[in-house]
């Protein structure tokens, strides 16, 4: 299977723990095409928008387009990054245009240190 980033998903992410998000879910694929070995993908899930999301700094709207195939207004938790296995993988949506990949990229950095930023070149 042929998973790509920037890429959006349909994803099994049980079992969890704790505050993980559970059950399936949409996600955005965040890692390079070019890294990484094994048979695991970066995610960020995808949750339905919220307008108190406005004021978080890892949270990252997503409109609805044919493109990235989308029904609501969503947003990439970016708090909610980490990896898995391309078998946890079911159903591909769409995919994002690469400034809105960026902006999750900064979501990503900023949840490590909210001063940090990152260089689009």
């Amino acid at each position: 299977m042929n998973i790509l980033q920037g890429e959006i998903w349909e994803v099994d992410l049980n079992p969890t723990i704790g505050d993980e998000m559970s059950k399936k879910r949409v996600c955005l694929v965040v890692n390079s095409n070019s890294v990484g070995i094994l048979k695991l993908r970066t995610i960020v899930p995808i949750t339905g928008w919220q307008d108190k999301f406005k004021q978080v700094l890892w949270m990252t709207k997503i409109e609805p387009n044919k493109d990235n195939g989308l029904i609501k207004t969503s947003s990439a938790d970016a708090f909610q990054v980490r990896s898995l296995s391309t078998n946890r993988f079911y159903k591909k949506l769409g995919c994002i245009e690469d400034n809105l990949l960026f902006q999750v990229h900064e979501a990503i950095a900023k949840t490590l240190n909210p001063i940090y930023k990152i260089i689009n070149n």
